[in-house]
């Protein structure tokens, strides 16, 4: 799990009615209670336990402990990009206890997501993807996972807020991620939060540890998105242009006399040689304030509008160079896969 902290009873008489069988207790529960074991009960058994590293006592690679959630009958896994890490040993259980090795078809560090495929595993029960677009705040949702290790084990809670966004391990920004205060702990990471109607509708990735009720799942549709890319390319495609750089403030008086309205900008600090944007003419100290028609108010707008829609194509860059505006063209490729990426687009 990630963690942004660094960031009366009375006697019955002998002719009273008494419930004694599980259907006879059915009337007495709530809606509440009916909605939270009807999704743990559909949903639940779809759930697995991820372990990775060395199955040899003593080993120096040390595993780690998640948990996944079966999305097809044929054994593919949805868990957290951190669970898996860089093992290639990993090994999936289910709630009966079965075990079963499983291996990795792709990762995505900038949305913490991982797809597995159990091996020989058929006829697996799954859950579905549901439309996280449809979610609403205040919105009943479940989370299923193994924290600290116990396993199976069930919180509800409400959906908190929607469009948030969070730092990834890549150090990349993840946007559209769902806020909940569905408790989740270490061991949760890659267990399903899933909503009522018993679709998952994100994959649970991080706590905020010292804040009472603040977790976050990464959105069912960008977990769609990243599992259709992987299954096709085998790693999430994205455009890249060859820079780094840092979101920096846009002088007052730069701003006025180039007449643009952006306060904060793109500061570019580096320029990869024979890159797409070196062979734009692009220098250090540029600060890029708009790509495609979209503005760009700092790095983390830069990331987002180079995605796999404009590989390969040409796009109007507008940027403030020494307080003027240029505009060039430039061609982005398609950024090259890696198990790791880092921060610069």
């Amino acid at each position: 799990m990630l963690d942004f902290t660094q960031y009366g009873s009375g006697g019955l008489s002998s002719g009273a009615a008494s419930v004694t069988t599980a259907d006879g207790d059915q009337p007495l529960l709530d809606a509440y209670s009916n909605a939270v074991i009807g999704v743990t009960e559909r949903v639940g058994p779809a759930v697995v336990r991820v372990e990775t590293g060395s199955r040899t006592p003593g080993a120096a690679a040390r595993g780690g402990l998640g948990s996944g959630i079966v999305i097809s009958p044929d054994g593919l896994v949805l868990t957290n990009s951190h669970v898996v890490g860089s093992s290639r040993q990993i090994r999936l259980q289910d709630i009966e206890g079965v075990v079963t090795d499983a291996r990795v078809l792709g990762v995505d560090p900038d949305t913490d997501l991982a797809l597995l495929r159990a091996d020989g595993a058929r006829d697996l029960r799954y859950a579905s993807l549901g439309n996280s677009r449809n979610l609403r705040r205040g919105q009943l949702v479940v989370a299923i996972g193994n924290p600290l290790g116990f396993e199976s084990t069930v919180t509800a809670g409400v959906v908190s807020a929607l469009g948030r966004s969070i730092r990834s391990v890549s150090g990349r920004t993840i946007e559209d991620v769902i806020q909940t205060d569905a408790a989740l702990n270490p061991g949760n990471s890659g267990g399903p939060l899933v909503s009522s109607a018993g679709e998952v509708i994100g994959i649970n990735t991080a706590i905020i540890s010292g804040a009472q009720g603040i977790c976050f799942a990464v959105a069912s549709n960008t977990a769609q998105f990243v599992l259709s890319e992987i299954i096709r390319h085998g790693y999430v495609r994205r455009a890249y242009i060859g820079v780094s750089g840092q979101t920096a403030a846009v002088p007052r008086r730069h701003a006025v006399i180039a007449g643009v309205d952006n306060k904060m900008g793109a500061l570019l600090a580096q320029i990869e040689p024979d890159g797409p944007a070196s062979r734009a003419g692009m220098l250090p100290g540029d600060v890029v304030i708009r790509l495609d028609g979209i503005s760009v108010n700092g790095v983390d707008d830069l990331i987002r509008v180079l995605d796999r829609d404009r590989i390969g194509r040409t796009l109007k860059m507008v940027l403030l160079r020494l307080g003027r505006l240029r505009e060039i063209d430039i061609h982005p490729v398609e950024r090259k896969p890696s198990g790791r990426q880092g921060s610069a687009p």
